[in-house]
């Protein structure tokens, strides 16, 4: 299959405006690559994420903020739309990034897993749409980086999909809620990323293949891709309440089954993560 191009770079001026993305300490991942497109479009930035050190780094590279802030905390989510107004006066745009992955069969499920898998994918996401809906105010976005294993399974990640599920759901009831206030609200999907946690799997043909031959665009996405859906849902799209396939086509075919995978099921089990982190 011939590979597409790299989606190219587009430009909106957010000049003015203040952005929090929360799940930025990753470089070379999704989070960080949000960070600095929004950056890169005019707007004042707070990143955040539990590990404060490459965040610093990141902050003083694009003259933000860095904030420590546990992703499945009430109280820190609560604290960092807190420090957004109280650093830069405002806030208008919120992106969490943050997932943690948890991979388990249901016959091996237990109560701590699935409690695990939904404090930051869920209750997580929640309450980030509460407490930043709240500094907001008003005319805004919020956006949540949710998962195509929510609508296409990918083994063993059936608690963590499911928690992105009943995320992606309250993104439309948040939707509905905050619309009078012109917030918007809207979950990405990704597939597969070919971010800097997983260019080594990626860089064997033989794994890299197995997930392109199910992508019509013929390549894996990497995180300037959904940089770029970020940064359009942060400006004026005229869209709410949405759960944004952003894949190369992949919702249209399938995951790569654990069978199809290069030395087998047993090469990839409970521990190893395919799809999209």
């Amino acid at each position: 299959m011939t590979k597409a191009p790299l989606s190219p770079p587009f430009q909106i001026d957010l000049t003015g405006q203040v952005a929090v993305v929360l799940g930025a300490s990753a470089e070379g991942g999704t989070g960080w690559d949000i960070a600095e497109k929004l950056a890169a479009n005019g707007a004042k930035v707070v990143v955040a994420a539990r590990s404060l050190a490459p965040l610093e780094r990141l902050a003083a590279k694009i003259g933000g903020k860095a904030i420590c802030c546990d992703a499945g905390s009430e109280d820190d989510i609560k604290a960092l739309a807190k420090a957004a107004i109280d650093t830069f006066g405002r806030l208008d745009i919120a992106v969490n990034s943050a997932g943690q992955p948890v991979m388990s069969l249901i016959s091996d499920m237990s109560r701590e897993l699935l409690e695990t898998a939904s404090r930051v994918n869920f209750f997580g996401t929640t309450f980030f749409i509460k407490y930043m809906a709240e500094a907001i105010g008003h005319d805004g976005s919020i956006i949540f980086i949710s998962s195509m294993s929510t609508t296409h399974p990918v083994f063993p990640h059936a608690a963590y999909a499911a928690a992105k599920s009943a995320a992606d759901c309250m993104i439309r009831y948040a939707a509905l809620e905050y619309a009078s206030r012109n917030i918007r609200v809207n979950s990405i999907l990704p597939g597969a990323i070919n971010s800097d946690m997983a260019k080594e799997a990626f860089a064997d043909p033989a794994f890299a293949a197995t997930f392109e031959r199910e992508i019509p665009l013929g390549r894996v996405g990497v995180p300037a891709d959904f940089a770029n859906a970020v940064l359009w849902l942060a400006g004026p799209a005229y869209v709410t309440g949405l759960n944004l396939q952003i894949n190369g086509g992949n919702q249209l075919t399938r995951m790569p089954r654990l069978d199809e995978m290069p030395g087998g099921a047993e090469s990839y089990g409970s521990g190893k993560p395919l799809g999209d982190r």
